[in-house]
Order: structure tokens, then C-alpha cells, then sequence
């Protein structure tokens, strides 16, 4: 008898797309909330991430109803994308990507920093945060579910 390993329930790997879920949640909630409540205009590379971050939530809670593991499949690539344009961006933000090679408008800066909380972080690096831990998250379930 073999084993469906699409719809197999655990209570580890439903907690861990829960976790997923909810930092993607997190990151759409506070993206919303940097630009509609604080008044921060995105820039071209807020919008791209966003664009990656944004389907994950729904993703993520389609892979919750019924638990279905393979929602990693589908996932991990979209995260691994995003965190590209977050480290990308976090660059520019550094100043070691020349302005040549930025896709800013003239009139919306992807190399001005809107906010920088503590000192250090800014939003590039909450986006990093974001999709690292949702990547990492991925790899255990990938690793300990998907066999």
C-alpha cells in the first residue's frame, strides 16, 4: 500500500504553513500599512516584491484547507524570487548597485530610505526578514514532509 503524500495529515507540517501564513500575512499587512496609513510611496522594487509576497498569503491558506504539502512546490519559488528582489534592493539601498543599473523613477527614489528602524533596519530588510524565514520554513517542510 503506498502513501498519498499530498494530503497526508501532520499537526508539524500544518503548524509550519500556518508560520509561513502568518509572516506572509505580516509582510502584506505591513507593506499596506507603510504606504496607505505612514503615506510611503512604493517604489518599482517595493511593487516587485510585493508581487511576491502577496500571493503567498493566499497560497498558503489554500495549502492550510485541507493540509496539503505540496503547496511548497509552489511556493518556494515565488519566496526565493522575492527575497532576490529584496537583497537587490536592500543594494541599492547600501549604494553598491550604480545608479545606472537601478530601475528608480526620477521622481520616486528606490535608493531613499523612508524608515529605518533601531539605526539599521529598513524596509528592503524587513523584506529580507520576511521572505528568509518563510524560505527556511519551506526547506524543513520540504526536507521533514515531501519524500
Amino acid at each position: 500500500m503506498t502513501e498519498d503524500k499530498t494530503n497526508t495529515q501532520s499537526p508539524d507540517g500544518w503548524w509550519l504553513i500556518f508560520s509561513c501564513w502568518l509572516i506572509a500575512m505580516a509582510a502584506l499587512f505591513g507593506s499596506l500599512f507603510f504606504s496607505e496609513v505612514m503615506g510611503l510611496k512604493p517604489c518599482v522594487l517595493c511593487w516587485w516584491q510585493r508581487i511576491f509576497i502577496y500571493p503567498l498569503a493566499v497560497l498558503f491558506l489554500v495549502g492550510l484547507f485541507p493540509f496539503d504539502r505540496s503547496v511548497v512546490r509552489y511556493t518556494l519559488p515565488l519566496a526565493v524570487i522575492g527575497l532576490g528582489f529584496a537583497v537587490y534592493h536592500y543594494l541599492v539601498y547600501s549604494g553598491f548597485v550604480p545608479e545606472s543599473l537601478q530601475p528608480c523613477s526620477e521622481t520616486l527614489s528606490c535608493a531613499e530610505i523612508n524608515l529605518e528602524l533601531m539605526g539599521f533596519i529598513t524596509i528592503p530588510m524587513l523584506s529580507i526578514y520576511a521572505y528568509s524565514a518563510i524560505i527556511v520554513l519551506l526547506v524543513i517542510i520540504r526536507k521533514r514532509f515531501c519524500k
